[in-house]
């Protein structure tokens, strides 16, 4: 009796999972939190450093919060919007061409699939049908490399930077009200340190890497900016 080829029942159903569609936000969010705890912890400590009082302390770390919150927001929204001016200015030049020289749009359009590896006569099929069903996203996904996954959105952007930085920040601050007088700056580091960490493996786990290599990454970077600024705060000794 021949055996029966793997996955024949009917009711199977194929599914795979993919990360990249997650590209728009997961990059502002991670950006956004992991400069949030590092910004922080690293103005907190070299405050601390320089012996200021606990009030100073925490005032310095709100001030950073909210002037790095609203930095994140503006500057997510401003980098994204000139993305998204770009992909117009694309999109407007594209659609001047396809009523302008439709054919001259439509051979490139098959050579694209050509290079892809079609035949010629199954290259001009798929770029006739694509052409008559929508010349415009044809031509911007295949041509342009523009798709939905990574197309601009500078709201969504500034408000995940924003959100993520605020939810950042907060960490080491937190740290530092609740730190025994006299431990600011090892409560604060080891809080942040470790927040990090979580940090990268989360963002590793939601973009299918490796968490060791993430986590290792942000925490080396982490060391090294609340080393420099503890010195700094150290060598001058005073709140500046």
């Amino acid at each position: 009796m021949a055996e029966s080829p793997p996955h024949s029942d009917e009711s199977y159903i194929h599914t795979e999972h993919h990360y990249f569609q997650r590209v728009g936000w997961l990059r502002a969010a991670v950006l956004g939190a992991n400069d949030g705890i590092l910004s922080t912890a690293g103005l907190v400590i070299g405050v601390a450093s320089a012996e200021a009082s606990t009030g100073a302390i925490l005032t310095a770390g709100l001030a950073g919060l909210v002037a790095g919150a609203m930095s994140m927001a503006a500057g997510e929204y401003v980098s994204v919007s000139s993305q998204a001016d770009l992909e117009k200015a694309d999109l407007a030049v594209e659609r001047a061409a396809l009523k302008s020289h439709p054919e001259a749009e439509l051979e490139e359009l098959t050579d694209i699939y050509l290079k892809r590896g079609l035949t010629p006569e199954t290259a001009r099929e798929v770029a006739r049908q694509l052409t008559e069903h929508d010349a415009l996203e044809a031509h911007a996904r295949d041509e342009l490399g523009m798709s939905d996954a990574v197309a601009a959105r500078p709201v969504q952007a500034a408000f995940s930077s924003a959100a993520s930085f605020t939810v950042g920040a907060a960490l080491p601050i937190f740290a530092a009200v609740a730190a025994p007088a006299g431990q600011i700056t090892p409560v604060v580091a080891a809080v942040s340190l470790v927040s990090l960490a979580v940090l990268g493996a989360l963002s590793a786990r939601a973009g299918g890497a490796s968490k060791l290599r993430a986590s290792a990454r942000v925490v080396f970077w982490g060391v090294a900016a609340m080393v420099v600024t503890g010195v700094i705060g150290h060598l001058f000794g005073t709140v500046v």
